[in-house]
C-alpha cells in the first residue's frame, strides 16, 4: 500500500512515518494489517496511545450526563433564572444591602393594586432610582369606569405606596399610574377572573 502523503503541519513519528496514519489504523482498527506498524515500535506505540485516547473518548460521549452537569448549562441557567426573577432592588435598610427581585416585589404590588375594587393592575416595572437607594414604580392599569378614575387611581396609588413600605421596606421616588383598559364591568359587580374588554 503506497504511502500518502503527509498533511501540512502533520507530526511525524522517529521512524518518518506521520502521526495521522498511525491514528487512521488506531481509530479504524488496522493496526495489524500493516507490517511496518506491527513491527515498528514508535507506530506500535502512537497506535495504542491513540486507541487508549480513542476509546476514552467513545465513553464519555456515550455516558449520560445528569442535566445541568456541564459548565455551559449550568450558566445558561443562572442567565434563564437572573432573566425570570428581573434586576435586584434596594430596601430601604439602614445599611442599603439587602435586595428584592423585581419580579417578586412587582408581584406583591399588583395583588396590592388588585384589592382597590374596579381596578386590577396588568403590569408592575420597577428600576432603581438616584444612587440606588429608592424604586421608581411604573404600573399600568385596567379600570371600571363606575367611578370617577382620578378618585379610583388615587385609591391605588395609595394602596401601592402602602405595599411598598409596609410589606416590602422599599423606599418609592415616584409611581407612575397609567390606565390603558376599561375593565369589564361584570367583573367589578362579581369579582370574578379579570377578564378586561378587548382582552384577547
Amino acid at each position: 500500500m503506497p504511502e500518502a502523503e503527509p498533511l501540512a503541519g502533520d507530526e511525524l513519528l522517529p521512524c518518518g512515518r506521520p502521526l495521522s496514519r498511525a491514528w487512521e489504523e488506531a481509530r479504524d482498527g488496522k493496526a495489524t494489517a500493516d507490517s511496518h506498524t506491527t513491527r515498528c515500535p514508535y507506530c506500535r506505540q502512537a497506535v495504542d496511545g491513540l486507541a487508549a485516547l480513542d476509546e476514552a473518548s467513545r465513553a464519555l460521549r456515550d455516558k449520560e450526563r445528569p442535566p445541568g452537569h456541564s459548565l455551559a448549562e449550568r450558566v445558561i441557567n443562572a442567565v434563564r433564572a437572573e432573566v425570570r426573577l428581573g434586576a435586584l432592588l434596594p430596601l430601604d435598610d439602614s445599611a442599603h444591602d439587602v435586595r428584592i427581585a423585581e419580579s417578586a416585589a412587582a408581584r406583591v404590588l399588583r395583588r396590592a393594586a388588585d384589592t382597590v375594587p374596579g381596578a386590577r393592575a396588568a403590569s408592575c416595572r420597577l428600576t432603581a432610582t438616584g444612587n440606588g437607594t429608592a424604586v421608581h414604580i411604573t404600573m399600568t392599569l385596567a379600570a371600571a369606569l363606575d367611578q370617577p378614575l382620578p378618585d379610583r387611581a388615587a385609591r391605588v396609588r395609595r394602596a401601592v405606596l402602602q405595599a411598598a413600605d409596609h410589606e416590602l421596606g422599599l423606599a418609592v421616588s415616584d409611581l407612575d399610574l397609567k390606565i390603558d383598559t376599561v375593565l369589564d364591568p361584570a367583573v367589578v359587580s362579581s369579582g370574578g377572573p379579570t377578564k378586561r374588554s378587548g382582552q384577547r
